[in-house]
């Protein structure tokens, strides 16, 4: 028997529940209670035929077909809200951009005015985050992310190379000059900005130092917070020109010339059929900067 959709209302819920990790943080955003939430989406995988969440101890996530079914129903809304507006006779077009706060307030920031003057019928929304993965699931446009571009989730554009370079604070800068690279580079705590981060192996690399064993590391996901634990002396980090202000403050320093040339900051976006216009307009302003 074919679906019926008067399920409208539970494809919405459906499309505002996928942005959690739990039903009870989706019952507690949404107003609802977590029986309510079980209710709906049990009654919709029912209707459906169709699995749509993983349940276990920690949390839900999608199942596959869970996520098509949120990808065709988040483009299928985002069209419907655009014809709105249309109808309405207004051209007001959302945006959202993920985006690290250091990113942001370093870089992006000073120059979204003209962004903003440029495009007038685009609402911006920054949405900081810290792991800038899962867009879709996070009802993020576009996002700005750091690293060597070889991603695959999504699709990614180049626009500011920014080399990646060690720094260290002043204590740590001594130990190199009075020990060497090499000797001062074994006794160092290594930041990552992630568990899974290759900077660091592949610029141990590329200065032909040793690699380094996982309990000398210190996951810090946050570029902000990294950067304080490089001058507090928690460690040492790989930087870029960013952090420039803090170089000439002399609160960090360069602890090698060896950069890693291909680490910048790309685009990612969602890869879908129809990219919207406001999406373009954003990467076509960006790369121009």
């Amino acid at each position: 028997m074919p679906v019926r959709f008067h399920h409208h209302d539970s494809l919405r819920l459906f499309v505002e529940i996928a942005r959690y990790v739990s039903f009870s943080d989706a019952a507690h955003a949404l107003n609802m209670t977590k029986g309510a939430i079980s209710y709906q989406v049990k009654t919709l995988e029912t209707d459906l035929g169709l699995a749509l969440f993983h349940r276990n101890a920690r949390g839900v996530t999608l199942t596959a077909e869970g996520q098509k079914l949120l990808t065709l129903c988040q483009d299928h809304y985002e069209e419907i809200e655009a014809d709105i507006q249309v109808i309405k006779g207004t051209s007001t077009r959302s945006l959202t951009v993920g985006v690290s706060t250091y990113f942001a307030a370093r870089w992006l920031s000073p120059r979204l005015m003209s962004f903003m003057q440029a495009h007038p019928d685009i609402q911006l929304r920054l949405q900081p985050m810290i792991r800038l993965f899962d867009l879709k699931a996070q009802g993020v446009d576009i996002a700005i992310r750091w690293g060597n571009g070889q991603w695959q989730d999504e699709e990614i554009i180049p626009f500011l190379p920014c080399p990646a370079y060690p720094v260290g604070n002043r204590a740590s800068l001594a130990l190199v000059n009075e020990i060497g690279l090499e000797q001062a580079f074994s006794t160092f705590t290594l930041l990552r900005d992630h568990d899974d981060s290759n900077a660091w192996t592949e610029w141990l690399n590329m200065a032909h130092l040793p690699p380094r064993i996982r309990r000398d590391t210190l996951i810090i996901p946050d570029p902000n917070v990294r950067v304080q634990a490089v001058i507090d002396g928690q460690g040492i980090a790989l930087m870029d020109s960013l952090i420039d202000r803090e170089l000439h403050e002399q609160k960090l320093y360069h602890l090698s010339d060896q950069a890693l040339a291909d680490y910048g900051y790309f685009i990612a976006r969602p890869r879908r059929d129809k990219v919207q216009n406001s999406v373009k307009a954003f990467v076509d302003w960006i790369r121009t900067q």
